[in-house]
């Protein structure tokens, strides 16, 4: 038996949407725990960085330059990944947008962008690191980043929350469907987590009202997730497929 089940040692990983956020905050946390990661965005020049930093601690990053909503773009982020790191045993599906807004006033266009990043891109990564998992026959453990507003709806945020709804049963289908070939499918369904992104609202006399209706009275940060992020990317999981874990302070339970 493994003396550190959440040891990521040995193991390669591709993060999406790793520029900033969580999404850089996944990629460091899995370095940390010894996999190397393909670090995937649009924005290609702020991956630098991440790169210069977990190189920092001796770990291994590669940055691409990636579109999840354009397949070919998809084909290649993986395919070089693989190329360059070896075998991809973990993706951590992260990279999302958002629009707010009234439902009735919404565009079309607004809607696209949501759903094609956070459900259709999501669903085109997850398919084709499949695809390399199944043909090499090593399997290996995909975590689909949610959110509690795909557990239940809220207002402003309607293409948001189809998205995550859309991606919690997806990653449910999928689950079942390859756990044949040893691949599990997971995802985290993250409450309000203080980042750069959202700072200046959570901490505004509307994020701290909205803080009251979390039974811990807290807005959660970054490193709340890496117990999460670390059991469902690791060997820890190994009997855990078509899970959402949630992390919200206790704010789903109290709904």
């Amino acid at each position: 038996m493994q003396e550190n089940p959440f040891d990521l040692t040995g193991k390669n990983a591709i993060v999406t949407g790793a520029s900033s956020g969580l999404g850089r905050h996944f990629a460091r946390t899995l370095a940390l725990s010894g996999a190397k990661v393909a670090i995937a965005a649009r924005r290609s020049d702020k991956l630098r960085d991440l790169e210069a930093e977990i190189e920092g601690f001796d770990g291994r990053a590669m940055p691409i330059t990636l579109d999840v909503t354009d397949q070919h773009s998809v084909r290649e982020c993986v395919t070089a990944a693989e190329t360059e790191l070896g075998p991809i045993s973990i993706l951590i599906n992260n990279a999302g947008v958002a629009t707010t807004g009234e439902a009735l006033k919404l565009s079309e266009a607004d809607w696209d962008s949501v759903i094609e990043t956070n459900l259709k891109g999501a669903w085109l990564m997850a398919q084709e690191t499949a695809k390399h998992m199944a043909d090499l026959g090593h399997g290996g453990s995909i975590v689909n980043v949610a959110s509690i507003l795909g557990l239940s709806g809220l207002a402003q945020v309607p293409a948001y929350a189809a998205s995550k709804g859309g991606l919690i049963n997806l990653t449910r289908a999928l689950a079942v469907e390859w756990a044949r070939h040893g691949i599990r499918v997971n995802a985290l369904a993250p409450g309000y987590v203080k980042t750069e992104l959202n700072r200046d609202f959570l901490e505004s006399p509307a994020g701290e009202k909205l803080k009251k209706r979390i039974p811990q009275r807290r807005f959660g940060v970054p490193e709340d997730l890496n117990g999460p992020l670390l059991l469902l990317a690791s060997d820890a999981s190994a009997h855990m497929t078509g899970t959402v874990l949630t992390i919200d302070g206790g704010q789903s339970a109290s709904l």
